[in-house]
């Protein structure tokens, strides 16, 4: 029975287990990162921490236990003289899991296995984010009186200094305000002229706009020479219509002449 076996057998027997996660406890420390499926990967990290933490202490009992597990003189020597000192501050969490995805031939969980104190890339990262942080320093704890004379006599060294800095600003001041005033006097005087021919562009625009409007309706007027043609034959009836009342008017007059002839021949008889 198995009972309160809790750890992964990996599929192996005990001897083939433990000779694997010593090989492959030996790579990680010579090559400080190797590539393996996940489930290798947490059993070693199980394997290994408890290893790392002993060379801290480093003392002949401590490396005859180290290789006792790891049965590598080259990888306890790397151990105990390059690891050691980058985990010295570190208290446990010595290796980092990154998986990787699923391998090909059997769709297995891979994954890296790393130790943490030797990525350079994230170590790098995290001192660029220390330096942007700021820390502010709380003051330092001086005797009031110390700080009162302290404060009293910069003030009045500074009195007289903050006087002429404070006429030298008005005297900058006014000058400022007369440059100002005598830029916006020139400028007026510079639009002036600009306006009036402005005024004068605009008055002469719309009188050629009109010429040119009246030679167009000329340009565009018919010839006037068929109505008077046509107008000609109405004149003519007309003078004709004139002529005779006239005509007829000059054949009544001697015909009143006449009449009034011969009533006035009887009366010079009776006479």
């Amino acid at each position: 029975m198995r009972h309160k076996k809790n750890f992964n057998h990996l599929g192996r027997k005990t001897a083939h287990r433990k000779a694997m996660l010593s090989n492959m406890a030996s790579s990680l420390i010579m090559h400080k990162r190797i590539e393996t499926t996940t489930a290798k990967a947490k059993a070693l990290k199980r394997y290994i921490e408890p290893l790392i933490t002993r060379s801290k202490d480093d003392s002949t009992h401590s490396r005859r236990v180290v290789f006792s597990y790891l049965q590598d003189k080259e990888a306890v020597s790397e151990l105990f003289r390059d690891v050691a000192s980058k985990v010295a501050d570190r208290p446990g969490g010595y290796t980092r899991i990154i998986k990787l995805g699923n391998r090909l031939g059997d769709n297995a969980d891979m994954c890296m296995i790393e130790l943490v104190d030797f990525n350079e890339i994230l170590l790098a990262e995290k001192v660029d984010s220390k330096k942007s942080s700021s820390r502010r320093r709380r003051g330092s704890s001086k005797p009031k009186a110390v700080a009162e004379e302290t404060t009293v006599a910069t003030e009045i060294a500074e009195a007289p200094v903050a006087t002429e800095e404070a006429a030298v600003e008005d005297t900058a001041v006014e000058e400022a305000a007369e440059e100002v005033a005598e830029e916006v006097v020139e400028e007026v005087v510079v639009e002036e002229p600009a306006a009036e021919a402005a005024v004068e562009e605009v008055v002469e625009e719309p009188v050629a706009e009109v010429d040119t409007e009246g030679t167009e309706a000329q340009a565009e007027e018919p010839p006037a020479e068929t109505p008077v043609e046509e107008a000609q034959p109405k004149d003519l009836s007309e003078a004709k219509n004139a002529e005779a009342p006239a005509e007829e008017v000059e054949e009544e007059k001697p015909e009143a002449n006449e009449e009034a002839a011969e009533e006035q021949k009887p009366e010079d008889k009776k006479d």
